[in-house]
């Protein structure tokens, strides 16, 4: 029995700081602009304040001896139990500053998403990162204006008896890429051989840290190889504009995560009138833009399209911007083999691809 006065002399102790925390938050949250108390005690203390003081009202009233309680249990297990009016709190606070959160499945898409973007765990001694990164502008009338891609092989080795090794490069690249190998790679075998080996067999590559092996560029303003087309369309009607936007991907091989179209809006006219769309959509007034989410853009779904009306004139939605990731790569460039320099024997190995926006616009 003292061990249970102890523990809810503690929780009421417990509960009077977090009140008075919760306070002390609400009066610094009334004076602070903008995100005013994200990351402070203000939602979580309020909240935990709240569920303890629930809790201890409760305990009260049964007169049945409950299993003695450490203060340290309940306080955590209350913790979790918070976390719901916690994040429902944060969306309220979010919507009274003018974000329109449209589905809370989003939040999980993209925290999948994020894990499914995590570099393999499994990493070999042996491992390669493949990463692209492209940069387009396109004239919102069509054209592209111009297309560079730049990728890069990284090789990094743990164990230094995998030192002396050689890749076995597999280049399926129809559009005219220029490839670069490291100065201390053997030029004429890559050319030959599509390997890639030091110049001096004897040596070997360095160990733990990561080393550019292999470089490539792709620049064009050839309409047929933009990756997604984008077809922004505004249209003036009576009293503002109805938008129409498509996108369409061309490279059926290619599967694009996260994708994010984002269309500036004119300020202070309220928020758009959705008619149809493909996917999800995030109204940001704050930033005055329409954020159109599609989570997987691939050749199962390759086209798709999204009608709203606001007030304004063609001119206010240029320009619309594009963020997405793959994990297959644009340059059809892949390592599918790894041998040691002695023996020829394979080696095993790991790869992680990555093809990311450096920036995607449409003047």
């Amino acid at each position: 029995m003292t061990q249970e006065r102890e523990a809810k002399a503690e929780m009421r102790r417990k509960a009077k700081e977090l009140q008075q925390a919760r306070r002390d938050a609400e009066r610094q949250g009334k004076k602070a602009p903008g995100f005013g108390g994200f990351g402070s005690s203000a939602v979580s203390g309020g909240s935990t304040a709240a569920m303890i003081t629930e809790t201890i009202i409760e305990t009260d009233k049964p007169k049945v001896a409950p299993a003695p309680a450490r203060p340290s249990g309940p306080s955590k297990a209350l913790k979790l139990g918070a976390k719901g009016k916690e994040v429902d709190n944060f969306v309220d606070k979010l919507k009274s500053e003018g974000e329109t959160i449209m589905s809370s499945s989003m939040g999980k898409r993209t925290s999948e998403a994020t894990k499914m973007h995590a570099p393999p765990i499994n990493m070999e001694s042996v491992h390669m990162k493949i990463e692209e990164k492209i940069t387009l502008t396109c004239g919102r009338d069509g054209g592209l204006q111009n297309m560079e891609l730049h990728g890069m092989i990284m090789l990094r080795i743990s164990d230094d008896k995998y030192g002396r090794i050689r890749l076995h490069v597999e280049n399926e690249d129809k559009k005219g890429v220029q490839l670069q190998t490291h100065p201390n790679v053997d030029k004429k075998l890559f050319t030959a051989e599509s390997l890639i080996g030091l110049k001096n067999p004897e040596k070997s590559f360095p160990v733990n840290s990561d080393v550019g092996v292999l470089k490539w560029r792709l620049q064009t303003t050839e309409e047929s190889f933009i990756p997604l087309t984008i077809n922004c369309w505004p249209s003036e009607s009576g009293n503002g504009c109805d938008v129409n936007i498509e996108y369409e991907l061309q490279e059926d091989n290619l599967e694009l995560n996260d994708v994010v179209i984002t269309i500036p809006l004119p300020s202070g006219v309220g928020a758009p009138v959705i008619g149809e769309i493909d996917g999800e959509y995030r109204h940001d007034s704050r930033r005055n833009t329409l954020e159109w989410c599609l989570p997987v853009i691939d050749a199962k779904n390759k086209s798709g399209s999204l009608e709203f009306s606001i007030a304004g004139q063609p001119n206010d939605f240029f320009p619309v911007q594009v963020s997405f990731v793959s994990k297959k790569n644009y340059c059809n460039i892949q390592v599918t083999k790894v041998t040691q320099v002695d023996g020829n024997s394979p080696v095993r190995f790991s790869t992680e691809t990555t093809f990311l926006v450096d920036k995607y616009e449409i003047l």
